[in-house]
């Protein structure tokens, strides 16, 4: 009796009755699996053939080469941020509130103006500053840091502050000098000037300065300016005697600044100043005097430049080496530092045969070739002059009748006072004539503005004055 109990055959089973593998079953070797388990587990992968090992190493240079790569490109990955980091906060917004002046002393160290900048709350972070500069000298050359004043801007890049410090935008300063001035009156500007400093060792020559506008830094002295005035007036004085017209009645450049000097102070018109210059050039040609007040002013006055009353009678006869009432030809030196006009003026003048001028009431002056011609100039602007008078005497008599009537009784007395004609206060000479300084240009007699035709003695158009001036009359 067989113990094996008949089952059915399966749908796995594949063998046939003598153990054979039906077609499409599992391959040889292998069993049916014995369970829906075993069915179920995933055939495990044959193992792999075993790697035979090698002797084979790298060699040591590629090992290095390979370290060497990757060393330089880490270092050149951390150079790269830096780089980005140390541009974004350079140019960025800086922490100033507000514009700040900053100086640079001269032989002041980057070190410590960048520790100064970073106190002062220029910049806020001194050693990216530092690296900047660094970085902008010695591999952008593009300069160093200038000594200066300088002014930074509301929150203000420390690329802006780099910009101006390398660059020497720094503050400048102006002083201006206007012409006819004394030496003596420049230096004293200089003096009361509070942006610059040092002592001024000595009073230059007259005339030996160039009055213009002229800019200065912060380490500028007063004898700085002094010397660069003296500089252009040589140069410029040097350059137009060269273009000078041939037939000049000055032989010399001294004697051209000479002229130049009276000529600036005898008139404030530029266009007039040719003219100008051409009678006092024509009247050095017939050797006559050059009667001009400005010269008598210098010689009472010297280097103050500036009389304050109108020419006296006793003054005009006073003998001075500057009074050229008394005096053949030119003064001993200027009478003030004239200007560029003024000498170009007397270097190319007006080509006339004048050898007078008065005022013509409009703030210029008429000319006139003879004595009699002038003295018909003479009148009219006397006519002129009492038209001018009245005027202001009616203004003047009007603002005290304001006065009063308002009751300010102390404001009315502080006007000028008024003769009986009306006029202001006049000055009386030894003919009975008069003068005032209403009537002047500048600080000195306008020339020939209140002679009276009728006093000119007899004789007198034969020699004439260069110019007939207030309380005289026309010299010979």
């Amino acid at each position: 009796m067989s113990l094996t109990k008949d089952f059915p055959p399966t749908a796995n089973d594949t063998s046939d009755g003598a153990g054979a593998t039906a077609p499409g079953g599992p391959p040889p070797g292998s069993r049916a699996p014995r369970s829906p388990a075993e069915t179920l587990e995933p055939m495990r992968p044959p193992p792999l053939p075993e790697r035979e090992e090698t002797e084979e190493r790298d060699h040591p240079f590629l090992n290095m080469l390979d370290g060497l790569v990757s060393f330089v490109f880490v270092l050149a990955c951390l150079a790269l941020g830096l780089y980005v980091f140390v541009k974004v906060q350079f140019d960025k917004p800086g922490p100033l509130a507000t514009s700040i002046v900053f100086a640079v002393p001269r032989g002041e160290g980057v070190s410590a103006m960048a520790e100064r900048l970073e106190r002062e709350g220029v910049i806020d972070d001194r050693p990216i500053f530092m690296t900047s500069i660094l970085y902008f000298k010695y591999i952008r050359g593009t300069g160093s840091v200038k000594a200066g004043e300088y002014e930074f801007p509301k929150n203000a890049t420390m690329r802006d502050v780099l910009d101006v410090l390398v660059q020497g935008r720094s503050i400048e300063h102006k002083v201006t000098f206007a012409e006819g001035l004394t030496t003596q009156q420049i230096v004293d500007k200089l003096k009361a000037n509070p942006d610059l400093h040092g002592d001024i060792t000595e009073i230059p020559p007259e005339g030996s300065l160039l009055p213009d506008t002229y800019k200065f830094g912060r380490d500028d002295t007063r004898q700085d300016i002094i010397d660069r005035m003296r500089a252009a007036q040589a140069k410029f004085l040097a350059k137009v005697w060269e273009e000078r017209d041939a037939d000049l009645t000055v032989s010399t450049p001294e004697e051209a600044l000479v002229l130049a000097s009276i000529v600036e102070k005898e008139t404030g018109r530029a266009d007039e100043r040719p003219h100008i210059a051409s009678v006092f050039l024509n009247r050095l040609r017939k050797n006559m005097r050059l009667q001009s007040d400005p010269t008598i002013i210098y010689g009472l006055v010297g280097g103050k430049g500036v009389l304050d009353h109108p020419i006296q009678q006793d003054e005009l006869d006073r003998d001075t080496p500057y009074n050229t009432y008394k005096i053949n030809g030119l003064p001993p030196t200027p009478i003030a530092c004239p200007g560029r006009a003024s000498i170009e003026a007397v270097l190319k003048p007006a080509k006339t045969k004048d050898l007078y001028f008065v005022a013509d009431g409009s703030g210029g002056h008429v000319f006139a070739a003879s004595l009699e011609e002038h003295n018909k100039n003479v009148v009219k602007w006397r006519k002129i002059e009492r038209e001018i008078r009245a005027k202001e005497a009616a203004e003047a008599a009007a603002q005290q009748a304001a006065a009063a009537a308002a009751g300010q009784g102390e404001a009315a007395g502080s006007l000028p006072p008024v003769n009986g004609a009306g006029a202001p206060t006049l000055v009386p000479d030894a003919t009975g004539s008069a003068s005032t300084a209403d009537d002047m240009p500048g600080t000195f007699a306008d020339p020939g503005a209140l002679v009276d035709p009728g006093a000119v003695p007899a004789g007198a158009a034969a020699g004439g004055g260069a110019v007939p001036k207030p309380l005289r009359n026309p010299k010979r």
